[in-house]
């Protein structure tokens, strides 16, 4: 009979089970890794001496890079917190708090990236000093520590006391009572016990992303002038629905209320692009509304961040101690707002009131109003709040205790309760969460319930509204047509300093709707129309070469070949609807004839085509942006066996074809062909390479300037991917050497 039990959860994930030794891993922890081992039954309710508890790992075994592919694949906090609280490991006098803590398994940077990220997800800013520097009062930020060391029971605690660790290098080490595990290579490790053994491979495919643990359908969202699409009213637990979010359309813009565990399948779901967005409000910094962060980082754009000072400090330092990078580093990949507390902050004409809400890390809850007819109308996103019971029972007039004023618990509850013509709720329960309950007499026009990983009860329907995902909520209708804006912005910016009139003969065609998973072009076909993406998602595929890009709204899908009049290779496909003005050749082709654009658009095609056939570059979709790259690229080459003695600084290499070996301890650690690329840790950190350069064969290289690109947060991330799996490579030949 085996000793170790191996099972293949998802893509990314593997659970390995030593019942005799008592240990169970976890390996691979990606957003909502806890959902996927509920859905295959790995976790289970159980009845011991009259107490209900969970059953699921007490072990996670660690990604060797932050990211793959894009996403976060180390995402601890939700799986701890599962051991710690639904295992009950924590809890006193429960049957499995026998003085086991939660292990981490893995290479230190991630082990201790990891402990880090987890002791800011539980407690945010941890001392007075921490919140004075966000601009907060000495007096406020007393109460705000009061209410904080409440909720955490006296006592900021420090990862370490609630958690065990295993570092993992290249020698087989002992796991607990008899287990062993070694780390053969970047992601893949061999368990062993009593003479068993199981291998795990934690690697994505190039093409390949961690799973949404549900199904969510494609919805046709009509763009609205003030609404409200419903994108989760689930929590971190709760197996068949995202969690709590929302998405705010107004005046044509899209607008997201926190970035949850697998936002980008939500947003693929509803027909909407990363490239769209243009920001997000954050309420707080906990994973079932922080885990979307890379998400959004894989715009062509830095995204809006609108939050409060105090809510971005507790982000900050969440994301940093999670990437292992410095705090300002967010500026980087977002456009910094800061949000003013109690006040209407004019966004643009849409205004939103920020309120302080009682909850163990820092947090906003959101009102949204705008102008009109009759007065404002208003949307209220309260994620999270607390019950009236429990704050109440944390009310104290001593204010040198732990808890909060009378005062204070009276302003929570006004603001809680004031009416408002859509108000979505967290009714989660517990010590940190709302209850439906207290909202019974709320004269708010409708109420919401959300944030909840059970059925709504029938005294719940009583009070509030369940929203299913992809549900929209008009507040203001539109009777402008957004589409007809959308496509001429797009045209503009690819076609500058053109006159209106000559753009308006491309703009007055067919606006058409394709469905999810039908074909615009069929590669081996000659096309007779380009497709000018308005909304959603095209995928661009090409087997033989590897190819398969996603690209969204502003993508001119098949131009190159349109203008030649020649078979398109890559076959493109919609993904969820898709809306795209459609340009007929022969119109396009005599466009760009009477405007003279025929040399410009020939003297960047080879070099966007290339771009685009690229795992670093296929997601840029916006056409101006791509251009930019393409203009800014110069050739150079390389002869075969030739050493590369310097690389150029602030310059990002890419093959164009031939190949390059990179060297350490004169042997060959990387071969890099045609598409892919070097130079990131000279563009990013401004350090110099520690590999030695030589190319195989007579190789042709694009040179990029890294100041082109850092404005990009797509690419920013993937260099910054790039540079974490190369520097595994580094640490690997090192201790080989």
């Amino acid at each position: 009979m085996k000793k170790i039990i191996k099972i293949n959860v998802t893509k990314g994930i593997f659970f390995i089970e030593v019942p005799d030794a008592k240990l169970y891993v976890l390996c691979g922890c990606p957003a909502d890794s806890v959902k996927h081992l509920m859905k295959r039954g790995l976790i289970l309710s159980r009845e011991e001496n009259n107490v209900i508890f969970e059953t699921g790992p007490n072990a996670v075994l660690l990604s060797d890079v932050l990211v793959q592919n894009g996403n976060f694949a180390n995402l601890a906090e939700f799986p701890v917190l599962q051991m710690l609280y639904k295992q009950g490991m924590i809890i006193p006098g429960h049957p499995n708090n026998t003085g086991n803590k939660p292990m981490l398994i893995g290479l230190k940077e991630q082990v201790d990236a990891q402990m880090q990220y987890i002791y800011r997800g539980n407690y945010g800013l941890v001392s007075k000093e921490e919140i004075m520097a966000t601009g907060v009062s000495s007096a406020d930020a007393h109460e705000i520590m009061r209410m904080k060391l409440k909720f955490a029971f006296g006592k900021i605690r420090h990862a370490e006391e609630l958690l065990d660790h295993v570092m993992v290098y290249d020698q087989e080490v002992e796991i607990k009572n008899g287990v062993y595990i070694k780390r053969l290579k970047l992601n893949e490790y061999e368990f062993s016990y009593q003479g068993d053994t199981a291998i795990v491979n934690m690697n994505l495919g190039r093409s390949e992303s961690y799973e949404t643990p549900y199904p969510l359908g494609f919805h046709n969202i009509k763009r609205q002038y003030f609404a409200v699409i419903h994108s989760g009213e689930g929590d971190g637990w709760n197996t068949n629905h995202p969690c709590m979010s929302s998405i705010l359309m107004f005046q044509g813009l899209v607008y997201l209320i926190d970035a949850g565990p697998n936002v980008l399948g939500s947003l693929m779901a509803l027909g909407i692009g990363v490239n769209e967005i243009e920001g997000i409000f954050h309420t707080h910094a906990h994973d079932d509304h922080f885990a979307g962060f890379t998400t959004l980082m894989r715009a062509d754009h830095r995204i809006k961040y609108f939050a409060t000072p105090l809510v971005r400090a507790s982000v900050a330092k969440k994301l940093s101690a999670l990437m292992s990078i410095e705090e300002k580093d967010l500026t980087e990949y977002f456009e910094v707002h800061d949000l003013e507390f109690d006040t209407w902050n004019n966004i643009a004409g849409l205004e939103v009131k920020p309120v302080l809400s009682p909850h163990p890390v820092e947090t906003s809850i959101f009102l949204f109003r705008t102008l009109w007819e009759n007065g404002f109308r208003t949307y209220a996103h309260f994620a999270d709040i607390v019950s009236f019971n429990i704050l109440e029972d944390m009310v104290t007039e001593d204010e040198h205790a732990l808890g909060v004023s009378q005062e204070f618990f009276q302003k929570i509850k006004k603001t809680y309760l004031q009416k408002v013509h859509i108000k979505k709720l967290d009714i989660g329960g517990g010590m940190i969460h709302g209850l439906a309950e207290d909202f019974r007499e709320d004269q708010s026009e409708k109420i919401i319930l959300s944030h909840t990983s059970t059925e709504l009860t029938n005294a719940q329907k009583e009070i509030g509204s369940g929203a299913p995902f992809g549900m929209v909520d008009v507040l203001i209708p539109t009777a402008l047509d957004y589409m007809n804006q959308y496509a001429i912005n797009f045209l503009q910016s690819y076609f500058p300093g053109i006159p209106m009139h000559e753009l308006k003969i491309l703009l007055n065609n067919q606006m058409l709707t394709f469905n999810p998973e039908s074909i615009l072009i069929r590669g081996g076909v000659v096309n007779q129309d380009v497709y000018l993406v308005l909304t959603g998602n095209v995928e661009q595929i090409q087997t033989s070469l590897g190819v398969h890009n996603v690209l969204t709204a502003g993508a001119l899908v098949g131009e190159i070949y349109g203008l030649d009049m020649s078979p398109s290779p890559v076959t493109y496909r919609a993904i969820n609807f898709v809306r795209a003005l459609r340009l007929p050749v022969d119109l396009y082709i005599e466009f760009v004839k009477r405007n003279q654009l025929n040399n410009d658009i020939r003297q960047l095609q080879n070099n966007r085509e290339f771009l685009q056939n690229t795992g670093l570059f296929g997601e840029v979709v916006s056409y101006p942006i791509q251009n930019k790259i393409a203009q800014s690229m110069r050739i150079v080459s390389f002869a075969t066996n030739q050493e590369l003695h310097s690389i150029p600084n602030q310059i990002i290499s890419m093959v164009k074809n031939g190949c390059l070996e990179r060297i350490w301890d004169n042997k060959v650690c990387e071969t890099i062909k045609s598409g892919n690329f070097f130079g990131e840790e000279n563009v990013i950190f401004d350090t110099q390479t520690l590999f030695g350069m030589r190319s195989v064969a007579e190789t042709l290289v694009f040179e990029i300037p890294g100041n082109v690109l850092l404005d990009i947060p797509v690419v920013r991330w993937k260099l910054f991917e790039a540079y974490q799996k190369r520097l595994k490579l580094i640490n690997t030949a090192r201790q080989k050497s």
